[in-house]
C-alpha cells in the first residue's frame, strides 16, 4: 500500500490574526454532578456524573434519557457522540465498549479482548455505523463491527513512520478519518487505510473534527481549521471561558465545563 503525505504548514500566509471583536455570548447553563460531558451535531449535551452516569440533555436543556448501567464497567473513559442514533461508551481499563441507542439503552457490549485487542486508547464511529479504533499493541488503525469482527486494518505504522502516532482522539468525517497525536500532527486517512494527508497541528486541546473544521485550544486561544482552504481562525476566549478545564464545540457554540455545571456560549 503507497502513502502519500501532504503536508499543510500553518504559515503566516494562511494564518488569520486574533480576532478581539469577536462575541463570546452565553446562552446557558446546564446544573448538575458533572465530572465530563460531550456534545452531538444537534446540540445534544451528554453529561458523565461521578457515578458514572450518563444523562442526555436535548438542545432545550431538558433530560431525555439516562444511562444507569454503571457498576460493571466502572468509569467511562470516552464517550462518542458522532451518530445521535448510537452512542459510544469505551471503557479503557477494560477493553470493552457499550453501544448504546439514541434513549440510551444497552444495544450490544463488545470485550475487545476476545478479538485479541489488548491497548486501545482512541475509538470511533464511521460513517457506516462500524467501529475505527487504534490497536496500540500491533500500531495499526483497525475496523470492527458491532460483534467485534476485524473487518480491516492499515499496516503496522512502525514500518510507515518514523515514529508510529499515538492517537488520542479518532473522527471520520467526510470520506475521510483523522487520527490526532497532539504530540506530531493530525494523520488524515481514506476509508483504504491509505494516509492522504499529514496536518501540522500539535498542542491543541479539547481537539475536535465537525463538518469542515477542526477546533481546538490553546492558552487563552480558540482556533478553528478549515479543512477545505486550510484557514486557521484564532479567537481570544474571555477568562470565563479560558479558564475551564474543557471544552467541546458545534458550528457555533463553545461548551465550557466548570465545578457541577455547563456554560453554553454561542460565538461568530
Amino acid at each position: 500500500m503507497k502513502f502519500k503525505i501532504t503536508a499543510f504548514l500553518l504559515l503566516a500566509a494562511s494564518f488569520v490574526s486574533a480576532q478581539v471583536d469577536t462575541t463570546f455570548r452565553r446562552m446557558k447553563t446546564i446544573k448538575g454532578d458533572i465530572v465530563a460531558f460531550t456534545v452531538d451535531n444537534l446540540d445534544n449535551v451528554y453529561l458523565l456524573s461521578s457515578t458514572n452516569q450518563v444523562k442526555k440533555i436535548n438542545s432545550n436543556g431538558d433530560s431525555v434519557a439516562v444511562f444507569n448501567d454503571v457498576k460493571k464497567f466502572g468509569q467511562a473513559t470516552l464517550i462518542d457522540v458522532s451518530n445521535p442514533l448510537k452512542v459510544l461508551l469505551f471503557y479503557r481499563d477494560y477493553a470493552t465498549i457499550v453501544v448504546l441507542d439514541r434513549l440510551l439503552n444497552v444495544r450490544n457490549t463488545i470485550d475487545l479482548r476476545k478479538q485479541n485487542i489488548l491497548q486501545v486508547r482512541a475509538i470511533g464511529q464511521s460513517y457506516d455505523n462500524k467501529i475505527w479504533l487504534y490497536d496500540e499493541v500491533e500500531n495499526k488503525l483497525k475496523k470492527i463491527d458491532e460483534d467485534g469482527t476485524l473487518l480491516q486494518e492499515t499496516p503496522d505504522f512502525r514500518q510507515v513512520f518514523g515514529a508510529a502516532p499515538a492517537p488520542q482522539k479518532i473522527f471520520d468525517q467526510d470520506q475521510y478519518v483523522y487520527l490526532y497525536d497532539s504530540s506530531q500532527a493530525v494523520f488524515v486517512f481514506d476509508y483504504y487505510g491509505a494516509l492522504k494527508n499529514k496536518i501540522l497541528i500539535s498542542r491543541w486541546q479539547n481537539f475536535k473534527v465537525t463538518g469542515r473544521y477542526i477546533f481546538g485550544s490553546l492558552g487563552s486561544s480558540l482556533f478553528r481549521y478549515d479543512i477545505k482552504t486550510f484557514r486557521v481562525d484564532e479567537w481570544l476566549m474571555p477568562d470565563e471561558i479560558a479558564k475551564a478545564p474543557a471544552f467541546n464545540f458545534t458550528a457555533s457554540r463553545i461548551y465550557a465545563l466548570r465545578k457541577d455545571s455547563i456554560d453554553i456560549f454561542s460565538f461568530r
